[in-house]
């Protein structure tokens, strides 16, 4: 019997479904828009499903909205702990990025970033829960914000992770229409 466990990049495949309408795209519109492949986003929607966070039927894999707001909140951060790395060029993440810079001031401390070779901001490198996030985050304002939002449950302090959690319950609670 084998055991199917998540991958850092489900999380990412999580989050984008969530903020698809319904019904979501293919695959295939899935795959372009997390700069993944197909395979990648067809095997994380398994994975989602057999842990629950997803509903599959014949033609959807659509949120369990109320197990995504528990595993985001509550399990993401001890599932997938944010690693920091070295100073680098990269993308603004966790309060750092939208929207928690608006009501957090990151003071004298270097921001986290998640490490990109074009990137315009210097800060301390957090490790991204996939490679390609800073990619797709960065085609994606929506998307963005919530694996940013993620990533300060990951890494931030009491009040970054508090603003946080509010913020991705408001998200995963929001509705989408077609």
């Amino acid at each position: 019997m084998s055991r199917l466990s998540l991958l850092p990049q489900d999380v990412v495949v999580l989050a984008k479904l969530l903020l698809y309408a319904r019904p979501r795209p293919s695959l295939v519109r899935m795959a372009i828009d997390l700069f993944l492949s197909a395979s990648q986003v067809h095997a994380a929607l398994i994975r989602l499903a057999a842990s629950r966070l997803v509903f599959n039927d014949a033609r959807d894999s659509r949120p369990n909205h109320r197990a995504a707001e528990e595993f985001l909140v509550h399990g993401v951060k001890y599932a997938f702990p944010a690693i920091r790395g070295a100073v680098t060029r990269g993308m603004l993440t966790s309060y750092a990025a939208p929207p928690l810079n608006r009501q957090i001031s990151g003071g004298t401390d270097l921001p986290p970033v998640w490490p990109l070779a074009s990137g315009v901001d210097r800060g301390v490198a957090l490790t991204p829960l996939h490679k390609m996030v800073p990619l797709a985050a960065g085609a994606d304002p929506g998307l963005y914000e919530l694996l940013a939002l993620i990533d300060a449950l990951r890494d931030g302090r009491a009040r970054e992770r508090n603003l946080a959690e509010q913020e991705i319950i408001e998200r995963v609670r929001r509705p989408r229409h077609a």
